[in-house]
């Protein structure tokens, strides 16, 4: 995920502004940029790579003033150059921003029949653009910023900076996080508690819809409508800055919010805005002609092997086999020749997964990995890797680190299929248009269904076990969710295909257990259906998992349901998952458990 500074100081804003970008860096990013007022004007520094090619620009060219905002970049609209590194703008307002403008191209086309001149790929020049149309026509800054604010679709954490305003920085969040700082006649605006640990320990965190007016005196917070909030300033030690945990209870709460942000850093990594195509590195192998692929990982990371293996399959006609890292070389697997191995994990230091990798580079295949660490024993020893851009995930429980992973299969699945030729272009950006869509519903997911999530959560608490049922590509995501509640709830769960519970599990069902029904509108819907009726007739408490048509057609067997956004059934598991991590964590809650650090666990885990 991408870095926001912002500093309304005493002294010259730049030093501050890349102090903070540094402690960022764990984000990830391939170019950076601060702008600062000098004189009243808007002045930019900007550099492609890392920061020490920025703090070389600024050597040269060194930046006054007391007021600005930086940011670390990842390419996502527009490649990893200097002149799509933010800040963005025009000599009225400049803008930094995390997330992704889902409507930008709508927005671009408004704007550009109204004059503005755009000057980069990015969709962060859209909202820039918008602000400077509006102040052209007479607004005031916080008028035109509510003003943007409302036309904005997607996930997304913002800091304005607007000529002739020394002492003003406007930010807003929507999906994605963003902290205030308060000092002594000094203020600040990063992406979470670490970038400001040096400059305060007086932090505010805004809540999704959130907009602030932040001046040298304070910050006034403004909810979605505009209604003037009070948000509370934490005291915040160095030490547990360093990790951010920000204004939720548990890093799993916080990393659970972080899905639009890295489900959309994900996907633009991989998405060309124009075209809509999918376009990846080098995999070390032809898509065009790979005879196979064969996908290892563990625990999560398999599970969302399992949908890449669905997706890829399909999608592409690329045989998968797929085989849990532990079991893959003992079992002594055959090799297709000219065939490819794909490993999944969010260290990249996995002992089972790293072992699988060697059997395989062994066996001569081409090594293919999905990693969220790039310095990784992994990564080193891979011909390629595609880059998941989680962040550091904190709790032990995997959440955003999994549906990054989705989003990168995803991609992958789709630009298997076009070099392929089994799908066409046309179709290509029908899936990735789905795909594009998922962060904003992630993000209305947590706004709104949190509530009804936890709701449900006290239905499952009280449960001794409890069945997870899906099919097709949301059969894996049923065993994500089971895996999520025994993990941090130690509530013995299961997830199956829907249509094997008849097969055995259902001796199990009574009134007393909980089903979780994963049913998606599409073309399995009628089938998952029928299996959960089989089960509300044995007296299985059914909670029902769909959108408005499914919720319609099944609510009458169900003791609950939620209600999620209509979507294309391609990126329906990527938004499936998000409410099933989001209730095995409200059920751990529930029971008191340590939520982030469950027993027996392990983050990374490096021994067999």
């Amino acid at each position: 995920m991408c870095g926001i500074v912002g500093v309304i100081g005493r002294a010259d804003a730049a030093p501050l502004l890349l102090e903070g970008l540094r402690r960022l860096e764990y984000r990830g990013y391939d170019s950076a940029g601060i702008a600062t007022l000098v004189d009243d004007r808007i002045v930019r520094r900007r550099a492609q790579g890392k920061l020490a090619n920025l703090a070389a620009v600024l050597d040269a060219a060194p930046l006054g003033g007391t007021t600005g905002i930086g940011h670390t970049r990842w390419a996502t609209h527009g490649a990893p150059t200097e002149s799509n590194a933010h800040p963005h703008g025009t000599t009225r307002v400049v803008v930094v921003h995390n997330g992704i403008i889902e409507n930008h191209a709508e927005l671009r086309h408004e704007l550009e029949g109204c004059g503005q001149v755009f000057s980069t790929e990015t969709d962060t020049e859209t909202v820039a653009q918008l602000l400077d149309h509006l102040l052209a026509g007479g607004m005031g800054p916080g008028e035109a910023a509510q003003a943007a604010f409302a036309r904005l679709e997607g996930a997304y954490a913002l800091a304005l900076l607007f000529a002739g305003q020394p002492d003003l920085i406007i930010a807003a969040q929507h999906g994605a996080p963003l902290a205030v700082g308060f000092g002594d006649g000094e203020m600040f605006v990063g992406s979470d508690a670490l970038a400001l640990a040096p400059m305060t320990s007086q932090i505010a965190y805004l809540r999704d819809g959130d907009w602030t007016v932040v001046t040298r005196n304070g910050a006034v917070f403004h909810d979605r409508a505009g209604q003037e909030v009070r948000r509370e300033i934490k005291r915040t030690a160095l030490s547990g800055a360093s990790i951010g945990r920000g204004a939720f209870r548990h890093f799993m709460e916080k990393e659970l919010h972080e899905h639009p942000a890295v489900i959309g850093d994900s996907l633009h990594r991989m998405v060309d805005p124009g075209t809509r195509a999918v376009v990846l590195p080098d995999l070390g192998f032809d898509p065009a002609t790979v005879p196979r692929l064969t996908m290892t990982a563990c625990g999560s990371a398999y599970y969302a092997g399992l949908v890449g293996r669905n997706w890829i399959e399909t999608l592409a006609r690329v045989p998968v086999d797929a085989d849990v890292a532990s079991e893959f070389r003992y079992r002594d697997p055959p090799m297709t020749p000219g065939g490819a191995g794909l490993l999944i994990s969010q260290s990249g230091e996995t002992a089972d997964t790293l072992a699988a990798l060697r059997t395989m580079r062994a066996g001569g295949q081409t090594i293919l990995s999905i990693l969220n660490v790039a310095e990784s024993t992994m990564a080193r020893e891979s011909d390629a890797v595609l880059g998941t851009v989680a962040g550091p995930e904190i709790g032990v429980a995997s959440t955003k680190a999994f549906t990054a992973q989705l989003a990168v299969l995803a991609c992958l699945a789709v630009a298997l299929a076009r070099a392929r030729g089994t799908i066409d272009a046309e179709a290509e950006a029908a899936l990735t248009d789905a795909l594009l869509k998922v962060p904003g519903h992630a993000a209305d997911i947590l706004a709104h269904g949190d509530a009804a999530v936890q709701r449900i959560g006290g239905l499952v608490a009280e449960a001794r076990d409890v069945l997870y049922l899906g099919r097709g590509s949301c059969y894996p995501v049923a065993m994500e969710g089971a895996l999520k509640l025994k993990e941090i709830s130690y509530i013995h769960a299961e997830g199956y295909a829907a249509g094997e519970m008849k097969h055995g599990p259902i001796a199990l069902i009574d009134k007393s257990v909980p089903i979780i029904g994963i049913a998606p509108s599409g073309p399995l819907f009628e089938k998952t259906a029928s299996n959960l009726q089989e089960a509300h007739a044995r007296g299985g408490q059914i909670i029902l998992l769909s959108d408005s048509a499914g919720v319609g057609k099944l609510r009458h067997i169900a003791v609950d349901t939620l209600t999620l956004p209509d979507i294309h059934p391609f990126a329906a598991p990527i938004l499936y998952s998000i409410p099933v991590q989001l209730l095995a964590y409200h059920v751990a809650v529930l029971r008191g458990t340590d939520v982030d650090q469950p027993r027996n666990l392990a983050k990374s885990v490096t021994v067999e």
